[in-house]
């Protein structure tokens, strides 16, 4: 069985579920989405309805294809849809592959979501798939996303500089993170102890 159809489970504990993301969710990524602020340091924008829409086809297209498995994020305690997360760049061969395109609403910063959601990601893509190294990168100035990867454990490994360019036109300074997987028992366990405040 590939990583693709490997990657397309879903994953649960008793704070959030993830599952791979179908027509359904539509509306419960559209009641998140439609916040500007989500998107500062994002590759794309959703600035309204038209661009909402194509935003989510888009990922959609891109799971229902194989190039990335992407996950709606639901939070168990409001039962309500919190965003997404995605594995993409998987180098099978390699073993390794990117959590990535992660984004929560408002009302789920800062709550444990990405903490729980980045564990269960992470579990699988070490204890399910047999990667050897789970990446994460994220816009150098993206302060936000920085203190989230340390939090769950990922280690900086320096700056790809005018990585690629961004609405508007900047050039984006990417940062990278990884977890390896003989470093994955200690961020295991320290993750299990649940989120700390920061």
């Amino acid at each position: 069985m590939s990583w693709t159809e490997r990657s397309r489970v879903r994953l649960e504990n008793g704070h959030v579920s993830l599952a791979p993301v179908v027509e359904a969710d539509r509306e419960g990524w559209r009641a998140q989405a439609l916040d500007p602020d989500i998107w500062t340091y994002f590759v794309t924008r959703v600035d309204d309805e038209a661009g909402f829409e194509e935003f989510f086809d888009s990922y959609l297209a891109a799971s229902d294809a194989g190039r990335r498995t992407t996950f709606t994020v639901t939070d168990l305690a409001s039962g309500r849809v919190a965003g997404s997360m995605s594995y993409g760049n998987l180098a099978e061969k390699d073993l390794r592959l990117e959590v990535g395109s992660s984004w929560l609403g408002r009302d789920f910063r800062g709550r444990g979501v990405n903490h729980w959601a980045k564990f269960l990601l992470m579990r699988h893509a070490f204890e399910g798939m047999g990667a050897e190294r789970v990446e994460f990168k994220t816009d150098v100035l993206n302060e936000r996303a920085r203190r989230g990867l340390r939090a769950v454990g990922a280690t900086e490994e320096g700056v790809l500089r005018s990585y690629n360019v961004m609405p508007g036109g900047r050039r984006r300074d990417a940062v990278y993170y990884s977890v390896l997987r003989a470093e994955w028992p200690d961020v295991r366990a320290r993750l299990e102890g649940g989120p700390r405040s920061r």
